[in-house]
């Protein structure tokens, strides 16, 4: 092999003798045989890299077979002049630097042959090339400073880690100068690797949880056993990833809590710990109860994110039956290889006691909602149903019910409902009601301590109600309708509860008309005409009453009137004219009823006012400087009189009989009715003396006083207009102004001292020499 890289080496620094050029020219000529003119007689010149003899290095010469003594060499090119020169004289090329092949190759370079004396060209330039032979001088170099890795704990031998690249500058078409080989030089116990870079796992109990990441070094070599201690070497971080090969383990081996006995059931009694090694993302723990009793009141439900054991009630708490509770729990992973769970465990055992602390609880209804039913109708002093709570505490306590926002029912304190009036289904077949019990401490009710139930009552139906029409019928028929025609069909409704087997059965009041009734055996009849040929002119409208049976216990029965009008029809027996009864449309007799008292109240209203503002515009002032006013008993049927008034009597008569008093006995009068408004006067004779004038109004007085049907002395009628023609005006207050300033009062002052007080009281001046 030696002798066969001397041999292509020496080709290689062998010069060609045909030039660029003229190989072109030979290549087209080819086929003809001719000979070319050759005048450059190279190609290509090589020089070893890392050269390690005395500087300048000869390369190779350029020379051309044009022979002329006064010819000069010149280089263009990739380092012409500086790394390589030419001897312009004799054309020996030399490199002035040692090359390195990984930095250039390949230098490409031109040949000039210019005149000396003209510096004109000789020849026309040439292209040739310089390349650099390479030495094995480059150890591999990885392509990280640092490479990463993981594989999954507990993995098999063999296991594929990652993988390390390193890589040879050198020549890679020359055997073993590329070559690259890889070795574990630190770790070599747990991990190896092959030719190409590829780690594997090289133990087969790598554990996460003893150690959960290693280092390793990697070297690598070329192919001749070049390598170098910078480059040469790579660290290798390889972490195990973690697999669930780890069973939970109790914290501790018993766990107590306390938990109030109305605790809900969503609440939460405490939790237990577990321990487990493995990542979160790997921890599946189960919870589950292997020993004690009752096991079925509480559930232990995993926590996802903390893998604790949250022990939940499942059912109702109670003291007063189970104060403790004690169990043996289990925490398992389900999920664990079974080939890690015979090497670990799977499973771990802990205690559970859990204390029920007494609360006050409130009753407790049993059952906890009540269904009764009752006849609509039914007697209200009859029981519909009865309810019970209790206490559930050591205390038992007694109960008081009620009931919450009804005024259909009410209920005793032991329990007992009843309506408050008769039910009825019609208006609701269900009532739905709260009741309510409560603890009473000492007879009275201990505050919070409540509970509702629902108590249902379905009102039973029972026959009381009659069928009626399905709807308002309006039934035609045609003057000239003949006999057995069906008029219209007719059905009826029950508002009671209809059975399936339900019968109506129509009969007619009487026989006397023009009508039939045909039972169609389906709840329904048909109206037929019986004799037909109806006189419009004598009877436009026909009533038919009709009176409909139920089959019901007891059976109810109605008469409804069907309305027929009697119409005029054309050729196809369809109603043209009808003119019978005027279709009653509008509100009913209890409506219009109400509607005309409100129509009443409010004229009545109107009139008062109207009369009132007329009697407030009448003024009702007494009048100053009154001369002279005369005092005189006025009979009440001619009141308002005034001063014309001649029928009345002289009050220095009535003055002389109070004076003397009443000596004579009482005058007997005849009976008749009492009339006050009558005015009976004595007789022309008999009666001339001051005592019988005195019996006579007495008599009157008695009358006034025992009459009850008179209108009361003060009312508008009696004294609305009286003394109309005195100068005083109307004695009545009704009209009067409200304020007394309406009034002038000062005239009082002229009457003399008897009316002093009420001319201090009401007078102008009184009123000034009070500060008024």
């Amino acid at each position: 092999m030696a002798s066969s890289c001397f041999l292509l080496l020496s080709l290689m620094l062998t010069p060609t003798l045909v030039c660029g050029e003229d190989l072109a020219r030979l290549a087209a000529t080819s086929s003809l045989h001719q000979r070319v003119k050759r005048e450059w007689i190279w190609n290509k010149m090589h020089i070893s890299e890392e050269f390690n003899g005395t500087l300048p290095y000869h390369v190779g010469k350029i020379t051309s077979s044009n022979k002329n003594s006064n010819a000069k060499y010149l280089l263009e090119g990739d380092s012409a002049g500086t790394l390589f020169k030419v001897d312009e004289f004799t054309g020996d090329v030399f490199a002035y630097e040692r090359l390195d092949r990984e930095k250039k190759a390949e230098y490409h370079l031109r040949a000039l042959i210019l005149d000396r004396r003209t510096n004109q060209p000789l020849e026309p330039p040439s292209m040739f090339s310089i390349a650099v032979h390479d030495i094995n001088d480059n150890a591999p170099i990885f392509v990280h400073r640092v490479f990463n890795g993981s594989v999954l704990e507990m993995s098999p031998v063999g296991t594929s880690v990652t993988k390390v690249t390193a890589v040879d500058a050198d020549d890679p078409t020359l055997q073993g100068h590329t070559s690259v080989f890889y070795k574990v030089i630190h770790g070599e116990r747990y991990f190896s690797i092959d030719n190409d870079g590829n780690i594997l796992t090289a133990a087969p109990d790598l554990d996460r949880e003893k150690r959960a990441s290693y280092e390793i070094v990697v070297e690598a070599i070329d192919g001749q056993g070049l390598k170098s201690k910078e480059s040469g070497t790579v660290t290798v971080l390889i972490a195990l990833t973690d697999i669930n090969d780890n069973s939970p383990t109790f914290t501790r081996d018993l766990f107590s809590f306390e938990v109030p006995e109305n605790i809900p059931l969503s609440g939460e009694v405490g939790r237990v710990e577990v321990k487990d090694i493995d990542e979160p993302q790997n921890r599946n723990t189960k919870y589950s109860f292997v020993r004690g009793n009752h096991q079925s009141t509480f559930q232990i439900i995993a926590n996802p994110y903390t893998n604790e054991g949250i022990v939940k009630p499942k059912k109702p708490l109670d003291f007063e039956t189970t104060p403790l509770y004690q169990f043996t729990i289990e925490a398992t992973d389900t999920d664990i290889n079974p080939a890690y769970s015979r090497l670990k465990g799977s499973k771990s055992l802990a205690s559970l006691t859990i204390r029920v602390i007494d609360v006050d609880e409130p009753p407790v209804f049993k059952p906890p909602t009540y269904t009764f039913e009752v006849k609509e109708e039914s007697d209200i002093n009859k029981s519909i149903g009865f309810v019970s709570a209790y206490d559930p505490d050591q205390a038992k306590r007694p109960i008081r019910y009620s009931i919450l926002r009804t005024n259909y029912f009410k209920m005793t304190n032991t329990g007992h409902i009843f309506a408050n009036y008769k039910l009825d289904r019609e208006e609701h077949a269900w009532h739905n009601i709260t009741v309510i019990a409560n603890e009473l401490e000492k007879g009275q009710i201990v505050p919070r301590l409540e509970t509702h139930a629902q108590v249902y009552i379905k009102v039973l139906d029972i026959n009381d109600n009659a069928p009626e029409f399905a709807q308002p019928y309006e039934p035609r028929v045609c003057e000239n309708a003949a006999a057995g025609q069906v008029v219209i069909s007719i059905s009826a409704v029950d508002k009671d509860e209809t059975p399936p087997n339900v019968k109506f059965t129509y009969s007619l009041v009487s026989e006397h008309s023009n009508f039939t009734l045909i039972d169609n055996h389906d709840n329904t009849a048909n109206v037929t005409v019986k004799n037909g040929l109806f006189n419009r002119e004598l009877v436009k409208v026909h009533y038919l009453p009709i009176v409909i049976h139920d089959n019901g216990a007891p059976r109810q029965s109605s008469t409804n009137t069907l309305t027929i009008q009697v119409c005029k029809c054309n050729e196809n027996g369809e109603p043209t004219f009808c003119e019978g009864a005027a279709k009653q449309v509008g509100v009913s007799i209890q409506a219009l009823v109400a509607i005309f008292v409100c129509i009443l109240t409010i004229l009545v209203i109107v009139l008062l006012i109207i009369l009132r503002k007329r009697y407030k515009s009448k003024p009702n002032v007494l009048r100053k400087n009154v001369a002279e006013i005369h005092e005189q008993l006025v009979a009440y049927d001619e009141e308002g009189g005034g001063e014309m008034d001649t029928t009345s009597y002289d009050v220095s008569v009535l003055n002389s009989v109070r004076q003397r008093g009443m000596t004579s006995p009482p005058l007997t009068l005849e009976p008749r009715p009492c009339l006050y408004s009558q005015v009976q006067k004595p007789p022309a004779t008999g009666l001339s003396s001051p005592q019988e004038m005195a019996m006579v109004i007495e008599m009157k007085k008695d009358e006034a006083n025992n009459d009850g049907d008179l209108l009361p002395y003060d009312t508008l009628h009696i004294y609305g207009y009286e003394g109309a023609e005195s100068v005083a005006e109307s004695l009545s207050s009704l009209g009067s102004g409200s304020s007394d300033s309406d009034a002038d009062c000062d005239f009082l002052n002229g009457w003399g001292p008897r009316f002093k007080m009420l001319a201090e009281l009401y007078g102008l001046e009184s009123q000034e020499d009070l500060g008024y």
